[in-house]
């Protein structure tokens, strides 16, 4: 499909460098876009809280969400299942699935640290 579009000239010229990759670039764009948060999403804000305490790795370890956030995740993986999400609530997920894979790559990186210290 061709689209076309009018675009600043400064835009047009980074574009330009990544011409091969524009699909690539789109997509990405677009996947952060719609993993904003947004009014309501309260799961970055309870882990951004988590995170400036710089906790140790074991409380990274430990990290589960609140019952709030679970009930609001549960309700949304229920509905996924069901296919039966909203536009919003599909944001949403993106949203929620993002920042467990976050919350993921923190904990590897706690488990290598705490393995690399039992090993010293």
């Amino acid at each position: 499909m061709q689209i076309t579009i009018d675009l600043p000239e400064a835009l047009l010229t980074r574009l330009n460098a990544l011409e091969q990759s524009l699909p690539q670039v789109l997509e990405v764009g677009l996947d952060e876009l719609t993993a904003r948060p947004q009014a309501g999403f309260t799961g970055f804000a309870e882990v951004l809280e988590f995170l400036a305490n710089l906790p140790t790795p074991e409380e990274i370890l430990a990290l589960r969400p609140s019952e709030t956030l679970q009930a609001q995740i549960d309700q949304l993986s229920e509905k996924h299942r069901a296919e039966s999400l909203t536009p919003q609530e599909k944001q949403l997920w993106q949203q929620y699935e993002y920042l467990e894979h976050v919350i993921s790559m923190a904990k590897a990186k706690a488990y290598l640290k705490l393995n690399s210290q039992a090993i010293a």
